[in-house]
């Protein structure tokens, strides 16, 4: 292995690269661009309707028709692709989640609309019980409270399923069971759907940075007190998060998922360098919410703090981002291709 000759000062000075803004530009190592951008959503039965999310200022869950306006905007932006979430109906909610496989289901019908309206935006689905279960919890549980892995898998297989035959381009399992990557691959192949996109989220930590997130979609009144360390992962480890990663790959996933971002960063880098695959990573409500409290108060500086987080993601390895930040970042990123 050759030596890299060391750089010594005054022959090398290092500021002479950051002078001016074309030399700062020539060398710059990562670009963030509006292609990188994945907008969460969050949708909800009727007409006409939005409510505000208290805990995340700026964000709103909208009925169909609504969302459909919002993510035509932001296509127009450049922005790829939404993630769709959906805010369930009390009465719609059970112990087994049907409602999350309903073909008529509230995701099943805006995935329509929104590929009759938009052809070309991604849609990306989540796959998880967690809206529709009245506990809260992302599987279906036994007489303990303990969350099912094999069975959850099954009804995390028809919810799939729905989703793909409603026309979503990703569906995106969030819910951390064990093998359900390898059933819901084995399930589109069988059904002749295989251009469907798998987005595992590999390594999800039981974190405690979701709760506006809870809040949004309704399910932190039916979760309580309770948690879902039991099979989310713990915030300690990232080796395990590589096997988590690489059992995903093996079983089909085309994507991976570190969340949260900013504070796992570390994740990413690793998932990027030692495996190699499609690696992207969630800007996460809470992340959200506290830039948002430092911007209202005046700490932080909006604009510029939000390109900045969102770089930090590219330099760390991530190929997309999940971000509520994602309008107002194309907006500037745009603004700034016009300078």
């Amino acid at each position: 292995m050759s030596q890299r000759t060391p750089r010594q000062f005054p022959a090398t000075r290092m500021r002479r690269m950051r002078k001016d803004d074309f030399s700062r530009r020539l060398m710059r190592e990562n670009q963030l661009t509006a292609d990188d951008l994945i907008l969460p959503v969050f949708v909800l039965e009727g007409a006409q309707r939005r409510e505000s999310v208290p805990s995340m200022p700026g964000v709103e869950r909208l009925s169909i028709d609504l969302l459909i306006e919002e993510c035509r905007e932001v296509h127009a932006l450049g922005v790829p692709a939404i993630a769709l979430f959906p805010v369930m109906d009390t009465e719609a909610k059970t112990l087994y989640a049907e409602e999350s496989y309903n073909p008529s289901g509230l995701v099943q019908r805006c995935v329509r609309a929104l590929k009759e309206a938009l052809p070309t935006l991604g849609v990306i689905t989540d796959v998880a019980l967690d809206p529709y279960t009245t506990h809260g919890q992302d599987g279906i549980l036994d007489d303990d409270g303990y969350v099912l892995n094999d069975r959850t898998v099954e009804t995390l297989i028809k919810q799939a399923l729905s989703h793909a035959e409603a026309g979503a381009d990703v569906i995106a399992p969030s819910d951390m069971m064990d093998g359900r990557i390898g059933s819901i691959r084995a399930m589109l192949e069988q059904e002749g759907l295989i251009n469907t996109r798998i987005m595992a989220y590999s390594a999800k930590y039981a974190s405690n940075y979701y709760g506006p997130f809870r809040d949004a979609v309704g399910s932190s009144s039916n979760l309580g007190k309770a948690d879902k360390q039991t099979y989310q992962m713990d915030p300690a480890n990232s080796d395990e998060a590589m096997h988590e990663v690489a059992m995903d790959v093996a079983e089909g996933a085309d994507m991976v998922m570190v969340k949260p971002g900013m504070p796992y960063l570390d994740v990413v880098t690793r998932v990027k360098t030692e495996l190699q695959v499609p690696t992207f990573a969630y800007q996460v409500s809470g992340e959200y919410a506290m830039h948002m409290a430092a911007f209202q108060n005046g700490w932080l500086e909006a604009d510029k703090v939000i390109l900045e987080s969102l770089m930090c993601f590219k330099r760390a390895g991530a190929d997309g981002i999940l971000t509520y930040f994602a309008r107002r970042a194309a907006e500037l990123l745009a603004e700034k291709n016009r300078l």
